[in-house]
């Protein structure tokens, strides 16, 4: 039986998002993606939503302490009491720390392992239509028309932290958090490293040999 209580981790562009919806579907438990949390609890109107909203809307960062109480709310509900998988949570040790003073005991963390050039290759080549939003890839998903949008015929662009640069700063970034946080998984003995180059498919494959 596959474990419930999991993670993802892995650098932008790496897939965990989509991983961790297909493993959501097979398990039958919730992907609670940091995001999507936040999302929803702005919409709540809860005290804690509307903490996160106040620094959202400024532009801000929603500090740790707000971040780790919704987690704490997500987890109480119904729907996670069989398992969930936690997708950009935490994203420190010391947000990892936070969660195991809940009493939360995670089975696995997969750490999806993706180069640099790679993130760039799957990053760099995204387009999208800024008129009727359909996305494209240069690479991956090439529009009919190069740089011309298949559904409405308007010019299309590349975000401006899509360009190399901007990827690279952000790997920066993402390494310097989150390479502690492997360590600290290691060292609980619940990391498990995949392979996150080749098609979805395959990827998935190593991905539920790595949980089983």
């Amino acid at each position: 039986m596959a474990k419930t209580r999991l993670m993802m981790l892995g650098p932008p562009g790496a897939g965990k998002g989509t991983q961790a919806q297909r493993l959501s579907d097979h398990l039958n438990v919730p992907q609670i993606s940091t995001g999507d949390m936040l999302r929803n609890a702005r919409r709540s109107g809860s005290e804690l939503g509307l903490k996160a909203a106040a620094f959202m809307d400024a532009g801000d960062l929603v500090p740790d302490d707000v971040v780790i109480g919704l987690v704490a709310e997500r987890l109480k509900e119904s729907d996670a009491e069989n398992g969930f998988i936690l997708d950009g949570f935490p994203r420190t040790v010391e947000q990892a720390e936070a969660l195991e003073a809940m009493g939360v005991k995670l089975e696995a963390v997969v750490n999806i392992v993706v180069s640099e050039d790679e993130v760039i290759r799957r990053l760099g080549g995204r387009l999208s239509c800024p008129n009727c939003g359909a996305s494209f890839h240069s690479e991956f998903q090439p529009p009919k028309v190069e740089g011309i949008c298949d559904e409405c015929g308007s010019p299309l662009m590349r975000r401006e932290d899509d360009r190399p640069e901007a990827i690279r700063g952000r790997l920066v970034a993402y390494n310097a958090k989150t390479q502690p946080l492997v360590e600290y998984y290691r060292q609980v003995g619940v990391l498990r490293e995949i392979d996150g180059v080749g098609s979805p498919d395959h990827v998935y494959e190593r991905l539920l040999k790595a949980i089983d």
